[in-house]
């Protein structure tokens, strides 16, 4: 009971974090312009943001693992109110620009929480433990582009002042009910770059992170050029795009909220990272050549559920073939891995979109494809020395 409400208490945190980041996503280009910047300019919001996930991930995963989750989610959630802040008051685009790195930096924190969740949940029940983090992130991403559509109708920038006022609400909420899951042991404290360094060149751990950038870099090019495909193709306005986007959020909420758990149960987290890869390259496929609206919501469905399953089983395998005392860290890399296909996918798909409608998807097809066959040869945690 201890580390159910433990778990439900990071789902709260989880998804409070990621709602005020889903409130500023429909106005940043908006904003971004008003505040004199081109077109192109507007996409270094989100490269510089991943960029700085890319870079800030294990750093916070580590320090996690030397000094506690609690302490350094924290600190990562007060920073967030900060960034939030800075933009709402961001007087120019560098500013906006410098509020958005900041906030990238602060909010690379799903290795803790997905490290949070290792120390709380036996090996069995970790996929489960992961879909919920990925089920707080999915309602975030569902609800909060809502809500901040319907604050900027104030201002442009009233949707960063509620972000920041969420995310402080969140910290003194996380300060009251959040324990401290574990104590970090002596030699965990003493631990540096090269045990993680060691860590990484298990052979499954490779896999894995390579696994997660092919599914990344192929979802997220999919991502960039959905709203264009959708619109040019099946002639849905951005009104109905973003329904299409929320109709995404909740199959992946509901496969990672209520089916991984039995699932995993069933069939093992490396059964269903492959099934969601594969389930993935049908739908992208599958995508570009669909007719009409219903079969463009079919040929969502696929890639909403392999992602809902993917993601959560390459975090659990994760987790439980590294070291307990290096969670933090190795999860930390993970995430570095995703937000590497984030930086990539984003360019590669809309530049290759620009030149035929079909190669973002039939390429990020073959992707998945490639990830599911290297994932068939993953050994189980059972079987890492």
């Amino acid at each position: 009971m201890k580390n159910r409400s433990a778990l439900g208490l990071l789902f709260l945190v989880v998804f409070v974090d990621l709602l005020g980041f889903g409130m500023v996503i429909p106005v940043m280009p908006l904003y971004a312009e008003r505040l004199g910047a081109s077109e192109a300019a507007t996409g270094w919001l989100s490269t510089g943001y991943s960029l700085m996930q890319f870079l800030f991930a294990p750093v916070w995963g580590g320090l996690s693992d030397r000094i506690g989750r609690r302490p350094v989610l924290l600190l990562s959630i007060a920073m967030t109110s900060a960034g939030f802040l800075g933009y709402a008051l961001a007087p120019s685009f560098g500013w906006l620009l410098a509020s958005r790195l900041f906030a990238g930096a602060a909010t690379a924190n799903i290795a803790i929480a997905q490290a949070y969740v290792a120390d709380v949940t036996p090996p069995e029940g970790r996929a489960r433990g992961m879909g919920l983090i990925g089920a707080a992130f999915g309602l975030g991403f569902v609800l909060g582009p809502a809500i901040g559509g319907i604050l900027s109708v104030r201002s442009l920038a009233t949707p960063g002042f509620a972000a920041s006022g969420l995310a402080l609400f969140n910290l003194l909420a996380a300060v009251v009910l959040l324990p401290e899951p574990a104590q970090r042991s002596p030699a965990a404290r003493r631990r540096r770059i090269a045990a993680l360094w060691e860590e990484m060149h298990k052979p499954g751990i490779r896999r894995l992170l390579a696994i997660y950038l092919l599914v990344i870099l192929g979802f997220s090019a999919m991502e960039s050029t959905y709203s264009f495909l959708a619109q040019q193709r099946y002639g849905l306005s951005a009104r109905h795009v973003a329904w299409v986007f929320a109709y995404i959020g909740v199959i992946v909420v509901l496969v990672q909220g209520g089916l991984i758990g039995p699932l995993t149960r069933r069939l093992g987290e490396k059964r269903l990272l492959v099934a969601g890869a594969l389930l993935q390259a049908l739908g992208l496929a599958w995508l570009p050549f669909a007719h009409g609206v219903p079969g463009l919501l079919a040929a969502t469905a696929p890639l909403a559920v392999g992602s809902g399953l993917a993601s959560p089983a390459i975090s659990a395998l994760l987790s439980r073939l590294s070291r307990a005392e290096d969670q933090g860290g190795t999860l930390g890399i993970g995430q570095s891995a995703a937000a590497m296909g984030r930086i990539v996918g984003p360019l590669s798909g809309t530049w290759s979109f620009s030149h035929w409608q079909a190669a973002p998807y039939l390429a990020g097809s073959a992707l998945m494809a490639a990830a599911a066959g290297l994932g068939a040869t993953v050994r189980g945690p059972r079987a890492e020395p």
